[in-house]
């Protein structure tokens, strides 16, 4: 139990380090390069912090554990949006940038529905993953180009909003290749750590493997992208922060299912209560950040308390669902008969008065 416990620490504190560097290599990188912070968010920094994903998909691919495979990224998705953006918005509120409402939020939306539809028939086939691989590799090159065609404007924008460099050691783009590099590799290690480590104290404790799969193993392939996210909020990088966790989304969809199917033995099984619930769950909650992304607004604190309460209320349900619990009937008529509604209706309304005020 202690040389898990000392694991965990150090997987939290490979983490941190990690976190720290790829944010600060990866923005300065951004001004060096003329590309904006928010398309390194969604390329570099989201593709990397997703490399968990990515590994737990393929394996499982290649294991025929396609419920594994599948479960992984729509729930590291979940989570990405309800824990880490909720997490961030409490740090700071989050700017969201006109980009992401007119581009980046559909697209995340779009691979959504794309993946509910191919997952109709019960089966992600080999074509349907090279299919998804491919709009992956179509999407990044697009931003690349779009965000060099900005050129010195980009340039001047971001220089001016960013804090000046401490000192001048981390001038040169071959440190800043090699921060992104390094914070990448540590995110990967801290994540593989803190995930192994939780589930063995978890079984010390006596928690089914069930339990652990939809808890500790969910969030724990996202906590590459936690620490990048919340790092890069404290650091004011709001850009990275938000653009981080809806390139992610992207790039777990697109990329790491693709993979995954593409390299299966004929296809991705996808099963009925994947298909039935937890699919859909990802696409509301895609549709959900419609209703917060109001051009020239924040993401408020209160809205990032109300995204945190939906990834417990989500989590209860799938704990309450697995042990077939008697107050599970209850527990769901609460929700979708008062909570949702609700929440609803103040997001609507929210949306349609929209907030210009400055983030505080």
């Amino acid at each position: 139990m202690i040389q898990q416990a000392l694991l965990f620490l150090l997987g939290l504190a490979c983490l941190t380090a990690g976190a720290e560097f790829l944010v600060r290599g990866a923005s300065r990188l951004a001004l060096t390069l003329g590309i904006s912070p928010l398309v390194v968010g969604l390329t570099v920094v989201a593709f990397g912090t997703s490399a968990p994903e990515m590994a737990v998909s393929v394996d499982a691919a290649l294991a025929g554990n396609g419920d594994l495979a599948v479960g992984n990224v729509v729930g590291s998705n979940i989570a990405n949006v309800l824990l880490i953006l909720g997490l961030s918005a409490l740090i700071v509120p989050l700017a969201v940038a006109d980009q992401l409402l007119r581009q980046e939020i559909p697209v995340m939306i779009g691979a959504s529905v794309l993946l509910i539809v191919m997952a109709l028939d019960g089966t992600l086939s080999v074509g349907e993953g090279l299919l998804l691989f491919a709009l992956m590799a179509a999407y990044t090159a697009f931003l690349v180009v779009q965000s060099r065609r900005a050129g010195q404007a980009v340039r001047d924008e971001f220089a001016a909003e960013m804090p000046p460099a401490a000192s001048r050691w981390d001038a040169h783009w071959s440190v800043q290749v090699l921060m992104v590099v390094a914070g990448l590799g540590l995110l990967v290690l801290g994540a593989d750590w803190l995930v192994d480590a939780a589930v063995a104290m978890a079984r010390d404790f006596g928690v089914s493997d069930l339990v652990i799969g939809l808890t500790i193993v969910a969030v724990g392939t996202s906590m590459p992208e936690t620490a990048t996210s919340l790092v890069a909020a404290w650091r004011g990088e709001r850009d990275i922060a938000v653009g981080n966790v809806v390139g992610s989304n992207v790039f777990n969809i697109l990329a790491c299912l693709g993979a995954a199917a593409a390299v299966s033995d004929g296809g991705i099984p996808v099963s009925a209560a994947v298909r039935n619930f937890d699919l859909w769950v990802m696409l509301a909650v895609a549709l959900g950040c419609l209703t917060i992304a109001v051009p020239g607004r924040t993401i408020q604190r209160w809205e990032g308390g109300v995204f945190i309460a939906f990834y417990a209320a989500y989590v209860a349900y799938l704990v309450l669902a697995a042990q077939r619990h008697e107050h599970l009937p209850a527990y769901s008529a609460a929700m979708l008969g008062y909570v949702l509604p609700l929440t609803v209706v103040v997001l609507v309304v929210n949306f349609v008065r929209g907030n210009g005020a400055p983030p505080r």
